[in-house]
């Protein structure tokens, strides 16, 4: 079609005209393709425009941060006043307390010094009430002293029988004098312990006192004082016992040559020391002048110059004691060995007041005195002398704490197959410990009586249902002295010797060093169940069997408790035994991990206190023998493991639970792991993934750990990048700005040989509720088409920023997706904006591009 335009000015016609040609010329300019140079000028300022708006963009993301920053410092400077207010006021009540204490205390010691007056009215009118009770003994003793002279001239009379051939026909038989037929009393019928002569004892105390500042050696005088305020015969008998126990020493240098020994009752009492035979004789006596029939008994003693096994045939008696009647039955005390004992090191007698040679029982007095007649061992079938020589070696300690001895029954024991076991069983709850040492002809006395602990790696010593085993096993062929010590559990400072044995080991058994063991006993220790560990959920062998170098120990718990284990090795430096233990720690038990790298044996301790007071000591609860037959090649754990290991009871006071794995050790075969939880108090919580120095691979491993936050579910997933053994921490803190605390550590196991991608870059815009489902790599390849689709919650904008802008579009889900060409760039960025209409968007992850090998 042609245009025609009409003019009446020619001029105007030539403009038209030439406008006409330009725009024509430009048409077909524009129509032609742009050169190389004008391309390439293009692109680049649209690269240019493109970065200028990212970096808009990040000052844009960088200014909204700093002002975030400065709103949370200056809610820091107004939490700083108001604690500082609060500190003040809190002080103001410090002091208020401390002055309401203050009068507290003067009004307590008002209420003290009245207390103190009380009591001596208190006293002065008990003195007012005993002195009414004595005068009332002692018209009952007046009354008794009437029966006793009857009961005398009755014993004369049966005395003048016997000699006219008129014996009773049961003393015939016995050779016991008068003791009546029938049942025998026991000691703890006639009273029930020491406290019920205290009274008694007290006396007997101070009148020996004064009569010795007085220098009254009499026996009459002596024995009608200490029992004055005695009401029966055994009242009498005890105040006689306890005045010989607290004035007799035992004769020292008389016994080993170096001056005359003391024989008359006179003599001991004047020089206040004398032998055996002084005290008995001296015994005899006084008893006689108070109306007690006596007798003194010759014999062996297992006392001062015995020696284990030695044979008595044709060896002369070398001790002498006492038996008295009472109530028509015979009874036996030693008031020389109830005075202390002779210390043959020092040469040198202790003085130690033992009651428990007071009225013994003859089953319990014929363990270390054998007497030459027969009868006087007051028992139903006598021992024989070669019984009496068998008999193992035991203290007073060792009835007194109730003790029966179970196995060996003889002193002497051959080891079998290496080994020795004994075994000694307590009415009450005792604590033992031992000693081995190569054998000493020593005599008895001349070693030590009490004992701190025993470290002894010769013997393993276990304790259950009060019951005590140990297994003797010696190293080297030979002749061993092995000596138990015991206390009462409750008691406190060393333990007493109670009871002594001899083994022979013939062929000792080839095995490994058995580590030191700082407590008393292997397993369970005594007490453990007052620590909160229940003994029924706890391995009943004190010896574990470790298989393929890894062993997984389990302890039921009454309460919450915190735990620290130990694992000892002959061979194994403490920094690697810390790497062989993993320890998981929950409300109702304990789970302890541990490594045997070498072959031999381990020992395990096991150490607690109650979890919510972390002001109390570690107590040793439990001490484990670890046995690994074979030394595998195993992979320590991660240095730097916290306390506690997979879920329990830190994880559980967080609120943190549903774990997926309930573990403290994962493995993985592909290298890949999903670790989901709920997080039900919304703290903000933190994840480290960790390797030992030495093992990192090239990129770093935090690329390797990514963590999704939706709701109250948390995911933390994991991809590996080498095969080996690593360390999954979880960190939970509750107030921004303050530190994270440890909530538990993970023991990650990858066997896969393939190197595990990594994860994306996350940035700070990525929150709360974002979800990446694809890609789930952080490493994409170059020059592809990947598919993108992420939730991302609030957004109404999310692009991926590659060689292009690609405007991500939300489906149904809803979830935003889109496809992304990799081509051209080394970095391809999500990034998402709040605002539809917003040019700035913040960045959220960012996804490497592999580089070809042609580039590289």
């Amino acid at each position: 079609m042609d245009f025609v335009f009409y003019a009446p000015r020619l001029r105007v016609n030539r403009c038209i005209l030439q406008l006409c040609t330009g725009n024509h010329e430009l048409y077909m300019r524009r129509r032609k393709p742009d050169t190389i140079e004008v391309q390439q000028m293009k692109a680049q300022a649209k690269e240019e425009k493109l970065q200028k708006k990212i970096e808009r963009d990040n000052l844009e993301g960088e200014k909204r941060k700093r002002a975030a920053n400065e709103k949370k410092k200056a809610e820091m400077e107004r939490e700083t006043r108001d604690l500082k207010i609060r500190l003040s006021q809190y002080e103001e009540t410090t002091k208020n307390a401390e002055r309401d204490l203050q009068e507290q205390l003067e009004r307590g010691l008002r209420l003290e010094e009245e207390r103190r007056r009380v009591e001596q009215e208190a006293a002065r009118l008990e003195t007012e009430r005993m002195v009414a009770i004595i005068a009332k003994e002692e018209l009952l003793r007046q009354a008794e002293d009437q029966m006793n002279s009857q009961e005398q001239l009755a014993g004369e009379l049966a005395e003048l029988e016997s000699a006219v051939g008129k014996e009773p026909e049961g003393a015939a038989k016995t050779g016991l004098g008068e003791e009546t037929p029938g049942k025998r009393r026991r000691r703890k019928d006639l009273f029930s312990g020491s406290e019920a002569f205290s009274w008694v004892d007290a006396h007997a105390i101070r009148a020996g006192a004064e009569l010795k500042q007085k220098c009254v050696y009499e026996v009459k005088t002596i024995a009608q004082n200490v029992t004055q305020e005695a009401r029966t015969e055994l009242e009498r008998l005890r105040a006689i016992w306890v005045w010989l126990c607290h004035n007799i020493e035992y004769d020292v240098s008389g016994y080993l040559g170096q001056s005359k020994m003391l024989y008359s009752p006179e003599e001991v009492i004047a020089a206040g020391k004398g032998v055996c035979s002084g005290y008995a004789s001296l015994c005899l006596k006084m008893c006689r002048e108070v109306g007690l029939q006596c007798k003194e008994v010759c014999g062996y003693g297992k006392g001062i110059g015995h020696r284990p096994g030695q044979s008595l045939r044709d060896v002369r008696s070398n001790h002498m004691w006492n038996a008295v009647l009472l109530g028509g039955q015979w009874f036996l005390m030693d008031a020389c060995w109830g005075a202390g004992h002779m210390d043959m090191q020092h040469k040198s007698f202790v003085k130690e007041f033992n009651d428990f040679y007071f009225l013994t029982d003859p089953e319990d007095f014929v363990e270390s005195h054998f007497p030459d007649e027969e009868e006087w061992q007051l028992l139903d079938q006598p021992m024989t002398r070669e019984e009496f020589e068998m008999l193992v070696s035991k203290s007073s300690i060792f009835f007194t704490l109730g003790l029966k001895l179970i196995q060996p029954q003889h002193f002497y024991t051959i080891t079998d197959d290496g080994e020795v076991n004994l075994s000694i069983s307590s009415s009450m709850s005792v604590t033992y410990t031992y000693d081995i040492t190569p054998r000493h002809d020593f005599l008895h006395g001349g070693v030590a009586e009490q004992k701190e602990t025993s470290r002894s790696s010769w013997g393993v010593m276990t304790m259950s249902h009060r019951t005590m085993r140990l297994q003797i096993l010696p190293r080297a062929q030979g002749t061993y002295d092995i000596r138990v010590y015991a206390r009462l559990e409750l008691a406190s400072g060393p333990l007493s010797w109670v009871c002594s044995f001899t083994v022979e080991c013939r062929a000792p058994r080839a095995m490994e060093e058995i580590p030191e063991n700082p407590s008393l006993f292997w397993g369970l220790q005594v007490g453990s169940e007052a620590l909160g560990v229940a003994p029924g959920g706890s391995p009943g062998s004190h010896m574990l069997e470790v298989e393929e170098g890894e062993l997984e120990l389990t302890m039921k718990t009454s309460r919450s408790l915190m735990a620290l284990c130990k694992l000892v090795h002959p061979g194994l430096e403490p920094a690697l035994a810390e790497r062989c233990l993993a320890t998981q720690i929950r409300p109702d038990g304990l789970t302890v991990h541990a490594l045997c790298p070498s072959r031999g044996f381990y020992r395990l301790s096991v150490f607690v206190r109650d979890y919510d007071k972390p002001e109390d000591r570690f107590e040793n609860a439990a001490n484990f023998l670890l046995h690994c037959k074979v030394a595998t090649q195993v992979e320590l754990f991660p240095p730097g493991l916290g306390s506690e290991c997979g879920p329990g009871t830190s994880t559980l006071q967080a609120g943190l639970f549903k774990f997926s794995h309930t573990g403290a050790l994962v493995s993985t075969q592909q290298g890949k792991c999903n670790l989901t939880f709920h997080n039900q108090q919304d703290l903000e919580l933190h994840a480290v993934l960790w390797r030992a120095e030495g093992q990192a691979p090239a990129v770093r491993l935090k690329r390797h750990l990514f963590c999704t936050f939706t709701d109250s579910r948390v995911m933390v997933s994991t991809s590996l990048p080498v095969p080996g053994v690593y360390r999954l921490g979880l960190y939970a803190r509750t107030t921004p700005g303050t530190a994270f605390n440890p909530m538990c550590d993970f023991v990650l196991r990858s066997s896969c040989e393939q190197p595990g991608l990594p994860f994306p870059s996350i940035y700070t815009a990525w929150g709360k509720g974002c979800v990446l489902f694809e890609p789930r790599v952080g490493l994409l390849e170059p020059a592809a088409w990947v598919r993108f689709r992420v939730r991302v919650p609030g957004a109404k904008k999310v692009s991926a920023i590659g060689e292009e802008r690609v405007e991500l579009k939300m489906n149904k889900s809803p979830v935003w997706e889109g496809d992304v060409f990799t081509g051209g760039v080394r970095q391809v960025q999500l990034a998402s904006s709040s605002s539809e209409y917003s040019g700035s968007m913040d960045i959220m992850l960012a996804f490497d591009i592999r580089r070809s090998a042609a580039l590289g």
